[in-house]
């Protein structure tokens, strides 16, 4: 039986997800067992399962993470069955005023991206921070060690706190699995 999905990416990210002469959208459509169609005008994508049912839905979830703003290298982590793919929409935790969601999304960078990898560091998570959103790749225990820091910078901890946070053993341990 043939399954099909459409997805909205944003338009500047559509070059990402088709890769030099389609090198990307090949490398997707091979590992995911799919076919895409790519409307690069509207950014609107249709995948369409050939496999597996799991395979296409690491399909959807690599090209959304794409969407979000992660490199194909970062994304493909998705095929292992143990990676996940989490977003924090800023909105929700911060509420609509565009200013303080602007220095929010700074310091979840830092200065010189400092703070993003310091986090992707010390979790071993790949973090985006795109739009309106943070996307965070990993595995479980990674995206939840990430999730802790990113929220603690998006409620006001100084960079140094969290840091230190995330180095303590007891942290380590307080997501072990």
């Amino acid at each position: 039986m043939e399954n099909s999905e459409f997805l909205m990416i944003p338009h500047e990210r559509v070059g990402a997800l088709i890769g030099k002469n389609g090198s990307t959208k090949r490398e997707i459509e091979k590992s995911t067992e799919t076919y895409i169609k790519i409307n690069s005008q509207e950014g609107e994508i249709e995948i369409i399962q050939k496999g597996a049912p799991f395979r296409f839905l690491k399909a959807l979830k690599i090209i959304k993470a794409i969407g979000r703003g992660f490199s194909p290298e970062h994304a493909y982590r998705l095929l292992d069955d143990e990676s996940i793919f989490e977003i924090i929409e800023l909105k929700e935790v911060l509420g609509k005023n565009e200013s303080l969601l602007k220095t929010k999304k700074g310091r979840v960078i830092g200065e010189k991206g400092k703070a993003r990898e310091e986090i992707e560091i010390e979790t071993g998570a790949n973090i985006s921070v795109y739009g309106k959103t943070v996307g965070i790749i990993g595995k479980l225990d990674q995206v939840d060690k990430a999730m802790h820091a990113v929220n603690m910078l998006l409620h006001g901890a100084k960079h140094g706190t969290v840091y230190n946070t995330l180095k303590r053993k007891d942290f380590e341990e307080k997501f072990e699995l």
